[in-house]
């Protein structure tokens, strides 16, 4: 266990010793190296101004992440490797592409839209396959527009970058720290027995969320531990029932498995924040901060997911849905930890539509999240599952609605009736993303739009076994 951060910068060692674990990997660049050119936008992760990547050993390869410096604390990049705009020397081929493309103007936000270019020319994770607008998805540009940024990002090759030397260096290099108010332990095991010893300490996955109490609320967190380095709690494990995902695997890293449960899933997270986002924030950490605006929980809630927390050696299982109890308040009880969440496997009886509804398409945090999950036996609901978020102080099921639909035929009638059943089950507020009324008219339409598709009205077909209707 190392008590001093030790990341390459470069392909060199840099050693930090007495600092406060909270200081943000962008402040130490800029303040204490002098690598001013990571800018600080929007100090939240939205903008990318801040962009870099970072590079890590997993199983036997070197995996390069783009990732928002201004909410990455430094001692995450221990065990790591670094690099920033600086690192490309200037004439990298990114860089002359976006000069040769009239790629920047006022030039604030191309030091980040660099690095994302970057990260995409060398296969960085998130990139692979990936549209270059999703890969710039979380770059801000309001001067040149994206015209010629994408003209420069489509004129420079992809070729992957598996450097032996990095690789071997970080393979050597210890993954545990202990600071004063910081604990990055190596294991599930030793993980509980580090919140069994500090119950009030603060557990962080990507910081995607605690960043900004950082940055934006100036929150002191006396002590914090990190589990980014838990190679258990990584796991990704697939089934013909179902997907476990281990508390510490991102989004990025479960979007293909996530997929496969269903395509919905899918096009959620990829529209959850954006490549930087997504490479840092993780599953798990969604559900266990109890946002009643997240994106993942109504979803997973919809489909059946449970959760498994975990307390020493003490494991219990939990509904998702019975996970959340009010406002800022979650079944979990000191010292305790969600280790897992399974995700079921949609059978081919059930129709299952996830739609989320913000105000911009990239980048934003809903108004309205819905899920449904309807089983289907000879033309008539048998089960009914729905669930929201943005409706409620917790993301809910709608239950009254769920009444309606069950032992109904499937039809449009029913949707309908369902559909005015939500105001039974939700009196939602308003504010800035949506008023009251509002929402209670968007998550009713979710119910009206999915009959018409499953019909094959609304341009898609959703199909399920055994229906005649």
């Amino acid at each position: 266990m190392s008590e001093q951060i030790r990341f390459l910068l470069d392909g060199h060692w840099e050693t930090v010793g007495a600092v406060d674990p909270t200081t943000t990997a962008l402040d130490w660049l800029r303040q204490t190296k002098g690598r001013t050119g990571s800018k600080e936008g929007c100090a939240e992760g939205d903008c990318g101004a801040c962009t870099v990547l970072v590079g890590s050993a997993e199983q036997g390869e070197l995996v390069w992440r783009a990732v928002n410096s201004c909410i990455l604390f430094l001692p995450m990049l221990h065990g790591k490797a670094l690099h920033t705009v600086e690192s490309l020397g200037g004439d990298h081929p990114v860089q002359r592409a976006m000069v040769e493309h009239h790629g920047s103007q006022c030039g604030f936000c191309t030091p980040g839209i660099v690095m994302s270019l970057y990260g995409r020319s060398i296969g960085a994770a998130g990139t692979e396959n990936a549209k270059i607008e999703d890969v710039l998805a979380g770059n801000l540009c309001r001067c040149t527009g994206y015209g010629p940024i994408l003209d420069a990002a489509k004129a420079v090759p992809v070729q992957k970058d598996d450097d032996a030397a990095i690789l071997a260096a970080l393979q050597r290099q210890p993954q545990g720290l202990q600071l004063d108010g910081w604990f990055s332990p190596t294991s599930a095991d030793e993980l509980a027995d580090l919140l069994v010893k500090h119950p009030d300490a603060r557990i962080v996955a990507g910081a995607t969320d605690v960043g900004l109490w950082v940055t934006k609320h100036h929150r002191a967190l006396p002590k914090i531990i990190s589990i980014g380095g838990i190679a258990d709690l990584a796991s990704i494990e697939e089934s013909e029932d179902g997907l476990t995902l281990g508390a510490a695997v991102r989004y990025g890293d479960a979007y293909a498995a996530l997929t496969r449960i269903h395509p919905d899933l899918g096009e959620l997270v990829r529209r959850i924040g954006a490549v930087q986002v997504r490479n840092a924030g993780t599953i798990v950490g969604n559900i266990a901060n109890g946002s009643p605006i997240g994106d993942m929980p109504p979803a997973l809630i919809a489909l059946g997911a449970s959760i498994t927390q975990r307390r020493g050696d003490e494991r219990r299982d939990l509904a998702l849905e019975d996970y959340f109890l009010d406002y800022g308040k979650q079944d979990r009880r000191p010292g305790e930890f969600v280790e897992s969440v399974f995700v079921p496997r949609p059978r081919a009886d059930q129709i299952v539509r996830i739609v989320k509804l913000s105000k911009r398409f990239d980048s934003d945090i809903s108004a309205v999240c819905g899920a449904v999950c309807l089983t289907l036996e000879k033309g008539h609901i048998t089960e009914a599952r729905m669930a929201f978020g943005g409706m409620a102080g917790v993301p809910k099921r709608a239950q009254a609605a769920e009444a309606v639909l069950v032992g109904s035929v499937w039809s449009q009638s029913a949707c309908e009736e369902a559909a005015r059943a939500l105001a039974e089950d939700f009196s939602p507020l308003t504010d800035v993303r949506g008023s009251a009324e509002y929402r209670l008219a968007a998550a009713g339409n979710i119910l009206r739009r999915l009959w018409f598709e499953a019909n094959g009205s609304g341009g898609t077909v959703l199909t399920a076994e055994a229906v005649d209707v």
